[in-house]
């Protein structure tokens, strides 16, 4: 899934830039799941989430 598509079921009501900018700052404040996502070979620039990285999105978020 694309970090615009997961954005938006975060922040529905946002814009897709915006909503993409407050998950991002989101996972950086989470250090664990930062350190989780890395370990899969996560890197802030990709454009979307393999299905193990959004498993972990979820675990540490919460599901949208």
């Amino acid at each position: 899934m694309n970090k615009t598509e997961t954005a938006l079921l975060y922040f529905p009501d946002s814009t897709p830039k915006v909503a993409v900018r407050h998950l991002m700052r989101w996972i950086a404040q989470c250090a664990p799941l930062l350190h989780a996502l890395e370990a899969t070979g996560y890197h802030p620039c990709q454009k979307s989430f393999t299905c193990r990285q959004l498993q972990l999105v979820y675990l540490h978020l919460g599901e949208p």
